[in-house]
């Protein structure tokens, strides 16, 4: 054969390699059409060949129309033949080679004994010089290929099943990384695989729940619970008897948050399988941190499982201290009772309602009624949860019921009388045979009618019966802030200024911010004269309603009240709204001891700077009454400059309530007026 002759049939054998690699490789990239079954889900084209298996026979080679054919001789350029037997041994070896190094990829390699087919139109195939060959007429002897592998190749570039058209998904088909919960290399649908966290909607459907469960298993290490209790959701919808999936769903709703009903899918489990180990080991730490000790112990103690000794540490841990608890409460030792039941928490019963109702109710007992609501109100939801926890009984009373008990108490100290008989005959209606809810009950209402037919009196101006009934409401709520302040206003109508400002300090016992007790109680000392309590009174109704121009002006007027009053009592030592002059430190600490603001000016006779300013500063003594303007003569009073620091003239010093505020060396007139206006509002 010449040179021209050889290098034609490279060419062509170049040529074919080429166009079947091409061919191929189109379909590992574009999975467009009807799933195949290949084999393995890494190896679209699967077709493997022996080498074992290369034989003249034509029953180890595959046949193109089903007849045994053999491979016509070739004619090469120079007029030689050529057998293509010999072509194709080259062409599946180039083959093998090119797809060996294109497609080496981690999971995606193919066996080094793969070769690829002729690429096969139907009725004709191509051979290295390009003419066509009837496969029927004319056989191919060449047994080291098989021709016809499990999907056809056709010249359009898709790999049909046999039996079935070509059709495109209505969906894309695309290979999973491998990375995730499906398998190595699984097919999904419509995205990425289940690598992510989200990913477990994305699979594709399957009838194996255990699959399901494993994404959800996935999800729940992860920490993404709603994605978890969504995928065992599904596996259970595939096989509600599982027992193991519903002691699953209830890890998820335990990390949740959602107790009840965790509690209700492990004892679903344990309907399913009484024997499960598992479910009874998660539902006695379930009640463990629900504070129920029994329920916790029942579970633990399962003779079918090997008991975790820390978890009975924590059981006999938290029953002690609840024991504590209510030997504490017994006894009205409420603080002994907050103090158990922090200790019991911390052990494990982080999670208890009854642990948090208890602690409400210490906090009441001790007059701090703003924790006591604020751990009141995270109980909710108590009947969500089984009557496994509902017939438990805590203080003698059932589940639900003591933290409603706690609750109308709770209600009515605050002043909501209809939320608190709700609560009341809620818990009656639930353990209507418990004595202490009963009592309970029967208060409830009689300080509602009481406070109700209080109002209704005092609207129509009778106050001496508004006063009784009041009172009447008091001899069954003896700490009731209400009806005490209620009563305090019936005891100013009446004149009765010290009786009103006794009630009120009894309100302000139990609720210290109460604003109604402190406006009462600082009109009832104005009234009284007693303008230095009326003053921190106002005060702190200043900062608590700042907008409000009515407590302003209030605050003023006691101020102003207090300084003439306090004028007319040392009209020998002022003069002019000064303090002349203050011969020791104990006077001077006094002065400035005196509620509200005071502006003492540190000056010296023979300095000139504070001759200047001293007719400004009686000018702002008479524009801002409320502030009580002082001046300190340092060469006279060298203690008191010694006390204060004092060693330039003039300095100014601004007092409340005897500490300082501020100080300001030689200020000029205008930062002077404005701190007098600033401290005066």
């Amino acid at each position: 054969m010449s040179d021209i002759g050889k290098h034609l049939d490279d060419m062509s054998i170049r040529s074919l390699s080429n166009r079947f690699y091409d061919s191929v490789t189109c379909e590992i990239n574009k999975l467009d059409f009807k799933e195949l079954d290949l084999g393995s889900p890494i190896s679209p084209l699967p077709t493997r060949i022996s080498s074992a298996s290369a034989t003249s026979s034509s029953s180890s080679s595959g046949s193109l129309s089903g007849k045994t054919s053999s491979i016509p001789l070739v004619k090469t350029p120079n007029g030689s033949s050529k057998n293509l037997s010999d072509e194709l041994s080259a062409a599946s070896d180039a083959l093998r080679s090119a797809s060996n190094s294109r497609n080496s990829k981690p999971g995606h390699r193919r066996s080094n004994s793969a070769s690829y087919p002729l690429i096969y139109s139907g009725s004709t195939f191509t051979s290295p010089s390009g003419s066509a060959t009837n496969p029927t007429s004319q056989s191919v002897s060449s047994a080291n290929m098989n021709l016809l592998p499990s999907g056809n190749i056709c010249p359009s570039g898709k790999i049909l099943k046999t039996g079935f058209a070509a059709k495109s998904s209505p969906r894309p088909e695309i290979l999973g990384s491998g990375t995730g919960n499906y398998g190595h290399g699984s097919i999904m649908r419509g995205g990425s695989g289940g690598g992510g966290g989200g990913g477990g909607g994305k699979m594709m459907g399957t009838s194996d729940p255990e699959e399901v469960k494993k994404v959800g298993n996935e999800m729940y290490k992860r920490g993404n619970f709603v994605e978890a209790l969504s995928m065992y959701d599904k596996a259970i919808t595939m096989s509600p008897e599982n027992a193991a999936y519903r002691s699953n769903r209830a890890a998820a709703l335990t990390a949740l948050g959602r107790f009840g009903e965790a509690v209700r899918e492990c004892e679903e489990a344990l309907r399913l399988d009484p024997g499960y180990g598992r479910a009874h080991q998660r539902l006695g730490g379930l009640f463990l941190r629900l504070g129920q000790v029994e329920n916790a112990r029942c579970h633990l103690s399962y003779s079918a499982q090997q008991s975790d000794s820390a978890d009975l540490q924590k059981l006999q841990c938290i029953e002690k201290h609840l024991n504590r608890c209510s030997d504490a409460r017994k006894i009205g030792d409420w603080k002994s009772a907050l103090r158990e039941c922090d200790v019991a928490i911390v052990a494990g019963a982080e999670s208890s309602p009854q642990l948090l109702a208890c602690k409400a109710e210490a906090f009441l007992k001790l007059h701090q009624l703003e924790e006591a609501e604020s751990n009141m109100s995270k109980v909710h939801n108590l009947e969500s949860y089984p009557a496994s926890c509902s017939q438990t009984k805590f203080f003698s009373m059932l589940f639900e019921v003591y933290a409603l008990y706690v609750k109308a108490q709770i209600e009515m100290a605050l002043g909501r009388f209809d939320s608190a008989v709700a609560a009341a005959e809620k818990a009656a209606l639930i353990d209507y045979g418990n004595i202490e809810v009963a009592i309970m009950l029967n208060n409830v209402k009689l300080v509602a009618r009481a406070r109700a037919h209080g109002n209704d009196l005092f609207s129509l101006g009778k106050f001496a019966e508004a006063c009784s009934a009041y009172s009447e409401g008091l001899k069954y709520d003896s700490s009731n802030s209400v009806l005490f302040c209620n009563r305090a206003a019936c005891w100013s109508k009446l004149g009765s200024w010290e009786q009103s400002v006794e009630d009120c300090n009894q309100a302000l016992k139990i609720q210290p911010n109460y604003t109604k007790a402190l406006l009462r109680r600082a009109a009832s000392n104005g009234k009284l004269e007693r303008w230095a309590e009326a003053i921190k009174d106002y005060e702190i109704l200043r900062r608590e309603l700042p907008g409000d121009n009515d407590v302003a002006e209030s605050l003023l007027n006691a101020q102003v009240a207090l300084k003439k009053l306090r004028k007319g009592e040392s009209q020998n030592t002022k003069l002019g709204g000064w303090l002349k002059k203050l011969s020791g430190l104990d006077r001077f600490k006094a002065a400035i001891s005196s509620p509200g603001i005071s502006i003492v000016h540190f000056k010296a006779a023979s300095d000139q700077q504070c001759e200047q300013i001293s007719p400004f500063v009686d000018t702002l003594s008479a524009q801002h009454p409320s502030i009580n303007f002082l001046k300190v003569d340092v060469e006279e009073s060298p203690a008191i400059a010694k006390a204060e620091s004092i060693n330039i003239v003039p300095t100014f010093k601004i007092y409340k309530n005897g500490c300082k505020v501020k100080e300001m060396i030689c200020p000029s007139s205008q930062a002077l007026e404005h701190s007098a206006r600033h401290f005066g509002l």
